[in-house]
């Protein structure tokens, strides 16, 4: 019996378990009971939303769901506890869930778990704000490990940051009461990943003097870098990591709007989640959930009130975790492995602070903007705003102290110690000739083309059969509807998503 109670133990203390932990925006799902808080668009029995289109919604979205198969999911706009019920009776495998919604708001939030939920309660956040939508805090027990999920749904970006941050600081506030406790923030925070990035430039958005609730004040960044594996445990007080940050840069999305990929879907973790105890996340294991038929023309398949198909305007993305204790080994230090004088590792990485460029030539420059480039086997970039004693077609050593991205397009912001080398009599061979490459390859953004010519007409220039979108820098005049035009210099950009050609001088072109 002694052997057998040891045998007993001595297995127990091998055994682990791996769990699944995901969030959904289902995207306005409502049930067919007249609340008076509905959108216009979902009063039930009405056109749009009745028992068919119910039925459908309630069948697709349970398609995911069960696809998905997380083990924890937390759920944004749901209407009812009757949806959520509706759900559960087609995924009966979720034992405990939760649900809150305000009393005057449209939808609300949910979490369901194979595993017991031992309490949830509220977060109040905006309490004098009648679009304001709590914080659902759910603890739950894994293994005999407890695990705190905090499901959110912070306001849309029809309104300005400000309203965003309200929701950080409420979390801030209740998570700097915790210990060493697990905890996982997800949910749709409505921001980016990178957030503090693509607002700033916004000023629709940016009310905040560049603060941003989820870099700033949840702490996902520390002096503009993001909190990485390796470093999280270098801070004093609370920060987390971003998950989104282990995807490629092309694969960060969760949402499309208007071809640009957004990312409002996070999963912000806690150091507590990297230590030696209790819970911790499976590295690399997030991703985004996106099967074919998510899909349709190559466009997120949101739910169509028309057609009466479709899905949600959102992926749904995920991670596991373990009560097995994980080896990061913390060796995930990339800057160890920096491809040293190479433009091209700096569109690999997020931001750097002290970085040597030895070599490279500026092939063209405004007044706002110059174009650098080392070879034609290395990357061309901009760098904004360029010291006055940079020269075209002359080679240069410096040191880059910071970088950018401004709409999807990669620039350097701040170099220092700049030495001059030589003068490059070669630098036009850095140019590339436009009727050899295809211009809408991302691979080729910031480099200076030429050999174009075509015919201007609403915005684009449409040549050999193609056209490409021009934009005209302030105070250059654009050639007229139906001029046939050259470009000398073009520098190949992207705004939003859009390929585009920046003419920056008005010696850039000529009109023939």
């Amino acid at each position: 019996m002694k052997y057998l109670l040891f045998l007993f133990i001595y297995i127990s203390s091998l055994y682990s378990l791996d769990f699944k932990v995901a969030t959904y925006n289902v995207e306005n799902f409502f049930d067919l009971h007249y609340a008076k808080t509905e959108y216009r668009d979902y009063v039930p029995y009405t056109r749009y939303w009745n028992r068919k289109s119910y039925n459908k919604k309630l069948q697709n979205t349970n398609r995911v769901i069960s696809d998905l198969n997380a083990d924890i999911l937390a759920l944004q706009e749901i209407e009812s506890r009757k949806v959520l019920d509706a759900i559960i009776n087609k995924n009966p495998k979720y034992k405990f869930s939760a649900f809150h919604k305000n009393k005057n708001s449209a939808i609300g939030l949910a979490i369901l778990s194979k595993y017991k939920i031992t309490s949830h309660s509220i977060i109040k956040v905006g309490k004098y704000d009648k679009y304001s939508r709590d914080i659902l805090k759910a603890t739950l027990l894994i293994d005999n490990k407890p695990l705190i999920v905090y499901i959110n749904h912070w306001r849309s970006k029809r309104a300005k940051e400000s309203k965003r941050i309200v929701y950080a600081m409420e979390l801030k506030k209740e998570v700097d009461k915790l210990s060493n406790q697990d905890y996982i923030i997800l949910g749709d925070l409505n921001s980016n990943y990178n957030e503090y990035q693509t607002f700033k430039y916004d000023k629709k958005l940016n009310d905040t003097y560049n603060i941003t609730g989820i870099n700033q004040i949840l702490n996902t960044t520390n002096e503009n870098n993001f909190i990485q594996k390796h470093n999280i445990f270098d801070f004093k007080g609370k920060v987390h990591y971003n998950t989104w940050l282990e995807l490629k840069k092309q694969n960060r999305f969760s949402t499309k709007f208007k071809k640009e990929h957004n990312s409002p879907d996070n999963i912000l973790l806690s150091s507590t989640l990297f230590d030696t105890k209790n819970i911790s996340y499976i590295n690399k294991s997030f991703n985004v959930f996106r099967p074919k038929y998510l899909f349709n023309k190559g466009r997120i398949f949101r739910w169509n009130k028309f057609k009466q198909n479709g899905y949600s305007d959102h992926l749904p993305v995920y991670a596991f975790f373990s009560t097995k204790i994980q080896d990061y080994n913390l060796k995930d230090k990339k800057l160890v492995s920096k491809k040293q004088n190479s433009i091209s590792y700096l569109y690999e990485i997020e931001n750097i602070s002290n970085y040597e460029l030895k070599n490279v030539t500026v092939i063209y420059k405004s007044d706002k903007v110059a174009i650098i480039k080392k070879n034609n086997a290395d990357k061309a970039i901009m760098l904004y705003k360029p010291p006055k004693n940079l020269k075209v077609g002359f080679s240069y050593n410096f040191v880059v102290r910071e970088i950018d991205q401004f709409n999807g397009l990669k620039e350097i912001k701040k170099i220092s110690h700049i030495v001059e080398k030589s003068k490059n009599k070669n630098f036009k061979n850095l140019y590339l000739d436009a009727t050899k490459i295809d211009l809408h390859d991302r691979k080729f953004l910031n480099n200076i083309v030429n050999n174009i010519k075509g015919i201007y007409k609403k915005k684009y220039l449409y040549f050999n059969n193609k056209k490409i979108r021009l934009y005209f820098a302030k105070n250059v005049k654009k050639p007229k509807e139906g001029d046939k035009i050259s470009l000398s210099f073009g520098h190949l950009s992207i705004y939003k998503s859009s390929i585009q050609i920046v003419l920056h001088r008005e010696k850039d072109f000529i009109v023939y």
